[in-house]
């Protein structure tokens, strides 16, 4: 749980950072690289992170119950997370802006896929 804490909050933390800077006119691109990097990095962990017995039922977490109650949904989830992570990845080792900024909307897109059923809000 804890590996799974931390993954976590390194990916939120990494996605606010690329969000802000796919914002400027002007983003850096060292920056979006390293935070393309991370997410390559994580997508592929996110699956193995919720083995059983690491629910709510035994500490704190905000992962929701539902996890392990539809493992198949939670997969295919974590699939596609980690597909436009990699696709995020490759963009982001270009120079096409408008391409990057496609790739980021759609890691996005994937990663609130799974916020909504399976994490609950902050306390």
């Amino acid at each position: 749980m804890h590996d799974r804490h931390e993954g976590m909050e390194e990916i939120g933390d990494t996605m606010k950072l690329v969000t802000a800077e796919l914002k400027k006119d002007s983003p850096d691109l060292a920056k979006v690289r390293g935070a393309a990097a991370t997410f390559a990095r994580y997508a592929p962990q996110v699956k193995g992170w919720y083995p059983p017995g690491t629910g709510p039922d035994v500490g704190k977490t905000r992962a929701k119950v539902e996890i392990w109650q539809k493992p198949q949904d939670f997969a295919a989830k974590a699939a596609a997370f980690e597909r436009s992570a990699r696709a995020f990845n490759a963009a982001a080792r270009g120079s096409d802006i408008a391409a990057i900024r496609a790739a980021h909307a759609d890691l996005g897109k994937n990663c609130k896929a799974c916020h909504d059923p399976y994490r609950a809000p902050e306390e």
